[in-house]
């Protein structure tokens, strides 16, 4: 059965009796490149080990399963899993999960699961929890690399650059925690439903403890500051600061922090890049 040939699909659905649900973000690929093109972007091979979420009717899944030694996927909408049966019953090294990756301890299901294999994340993820997903599959800690399919803007603002109107506190967690890459983009009509807006993948390589401490040794205080300078993005970065460290620091001491940074009084924190970001939250550590 071919997944991404509509005909096939609708006649696939219509015999499950299977009805889409614009709440869990379900849209379905009618394009073979697509699952192909990730598929060969995650870095799915021989010794490893791939996590997905959302796998739908399976075209990505049947992907990896040709390319990874093991495929574990975990689908929250019970009216998929008797699809999934049906669509995977030739992918023996292919799991289906029923629940929700947004509850599930993904750092004990991928030790379990992948064994001795190198795990990697790799979906077609569900828009409605992009943001979430995405700081799940990060925080597990556990993957080598993640890569997923998403709607254009989230994708770009991942993979913003300082001063850029996309580059926001989202942008500054994806790049602490890891180096994203922009891959490609997938259009509309690559999808049933066609969602409204255009999808893109990116590939993130996750940072060790090591990388990660080179760029803020402190995440707890350099976290705090990049959100502070990202609440009110079009205050000043003093002003901002102030909003969220006055009672505890005073103007002129926010103001000297900066001025000690070598950055200008009125530069707004959407300029920052990381290493400045770093390097005025361990001016701000002092005194706070």
């Amino acid at each position: 059965m071919d997944l991404c040939d509509i005909h096939q699909i609708k006649a696939l659905l219509a015999r499950h009796g299977f009805r889409f649900s614009k709440s869990m973000g379900q849209n379905f690929l009618i394009a073979d490149w697509v699952p192909r093109d990730i598929a060969a972007a995650s870095g799915a091979g021989p010794g490893t080990g791939a996590l997905e979420v959302g796998p739908g009717i399976g075209p990505l899944t049947r992907e990896l399963a040709r390319r990874a030694d093991r495929v574990v996927s975990v689908e929250l909408d019970r009216a998929l899993l008797p699809i999934l049966a049906e669509t995977l019953a030739g992918c023996p090294n292919g799991e289906v999960l029923s629940g929700d990756i947004l509850k599930t301890d993904i750092s004990a299901l991928v030790g379990e699961k992948f064994a001795e294999l190198n795990p990697i994340a790799c979906a077609n993820l569900p828009y409605n929890i992009t943001t979430p997903a995405i700081t799940a599959l990060i925080e597990a800690n556990c993957f080598s690399s993640i890569t997923v399919m998403i709607q254009r803007e989230v994708a770009k603002r991942i993979c913003a650059a300082p001063g850029t109107a996309d580059y926001g506190a989202f942008s500054i967690y994806c790049q602490y925690y890891t180096a994203p890459e922009y891959l490609f983009e997938v259009p509309p009509d690559c999808f049933i439903p066609a969602p409204k807006v255009t999808s893109a993948v990116v590939r993130m390589f996750p940072r060790s403890f090591e990388e990660r401490e080179a760029l803020a040794s402190d995440p707890a205080c350099f976290f705090r500051v990049v959100k502070a300078a990202f609440a009110q993005r079009r205050k000043t970065l003093l002003n901002a600061l102030a909003a969220s460290f006055g009672p505890q620091l005073s103007k002129e001491a926010l103001a000297q922090a900066i001025a000690s940074c070598g950055l200008a009084s009125d530069v707004r924190g959407e300029r920052l890049s990381i290493p400045q970001f770093a390097q005025l939250s361990r001016a701000l550590r002092g005194p706070l």
